[in-house]
């Protein structure tokens, strides 16, 4: 059963955060055979007495999975890429890690593609750590890692290049029902063939991790509630945070791409493990944060990745911000 309800809120969700804006500062080499410099990007704003850093970890730009929606014909989703001017043929991802200090914490939410995917990549993904630099963030000092679920996008950031863990310092907390499903093998024949994949590298990352699962609907770090919003994958989970009366909401993947989704609520991607959950999962959270004016932070959403949801016809859209006021 999906949790998304104010009762999963903290008071006073209807107000937004007052922002201060660092720029992004984006430099990198494409040219075949450049050494490619490190890409970085730094948004940060105030939350109450919170602050909340954006690093981005880069966008991949891929050739159209076959079927990337499962449930709409060809030539539907055809004219809806062509609105949006996506190339044929091709799909643009971003990527942007969530750093959050409060309470003399500093938190991450979630961790990127990784350095490994980083040198692989030839710098076009994999950069959150070299953003975490750029605001002057050193992953030693980080105290709390939440994860939001475990596709490798969002969890291989936990490795450095050479296996060893990137946040040696910090508690590591995971989404119960994600430890759970994830960690036993026999779950996947209930995973569909474009998670199937996934038990092995999960199993790589947490070698030699000792991550804490946690409960859906619980303050997890201070000021961050956990909300489940399942789906994407069986224990997916977005966040809550809160202070001095404001709230945000933090969500990695209810919709993968915003531009895609979000006017289309139904549609399901390839990358749900459950398309039907996902969408009223989807459907839920957009009419929480549409109702209560929440601004919302997302993983896959274009940097710097804020803003506000709007109901839009059957469905919604994102009106993308660069200050929360």
């Amino acid at each position: 059963m999906v949790e998304v309800s104010r009762r999963n809120m903290i008071a006073g969700t209807a107000a937004a955060a007052v922002a201060t804006v660092n720029p992004a500062t984006i430099s990198a080499s494409r040219a075949q055979g450049a050494v490619v410099a490190p890409m970085t990007g730094v948004y940060s704003y105030k939350l109450g007495d919170v602050e909340l850093i954006q690093v981005y970890d880069g966008s991949r730009t891929f050739p159209m999975p076959d079927g990337f929606v499962v449930n709409a014909s060809k030539e539907e989703t055809a004219k809806a890429y062509q609105a949006l001017h996506m190339p044929p043929g091709q799909l643009t991802i971003s990527f942007s890690p969530l750093v959050i200090k409060s309470a003399g914490k500093i938190i991450a939410i979630d961790t990127g593609n990784g350095l490994g995917a980083n040198a692989a990549s030839k710098g076009a993904v994999g950069n959150a750590r070299h953003s975490m630099t750029a605001a002057s963030i050193d992953p030693k000092a980080v105290d709390i890692v939440l994860i939001s679920h475990f596709h490798g996008d969002h969890i291989n950031g936990l490795k450095n290049a050479d296996g060893t863990p990137a946040y040696p310092n910090a508690q590591i907390l995971v989404p119960a029902t994600e430890w759970a499903f994830w960690t036993d093998e026999s779950n996947a024949s209930k995973a569909n063939a474009s998670n199937k994949g996934n038990f092995a590298n999960v199993k790589k990352v947490f070698d030699g991790l000792k991550p804490t699962p946690f409960e859906a609907g619980k303050e997890v770090a201070p000021g961050i509630t956990s909300m489940a919003t399942p789906g994407h994958t069986p224990g997916h989970t977005s966040f809550i945070v809160a202070s001095g009366g404001k709230s945000l909401a933090v969500q990695g993947d209810v919709t993968n791409h915003p531009g895609v989704f979000m006017p289309n609520p139904g549609w399901h991607a390839v990358f749900d493990n459950d398309g039907a959950l996902a969408e009223q999962t989807r459907r839920k959270f957009f009419d929480m944060a549409s109702a209560d004016k929440l601004p919302v932070v997302g993983y896959h959403f274009p940097f710097p990745s804020a803003g506000y949801v709007e109901k839009n016809g059957n469905g919604y859209r994102l009106v993308q911000v660069h200050a929360l006021t």
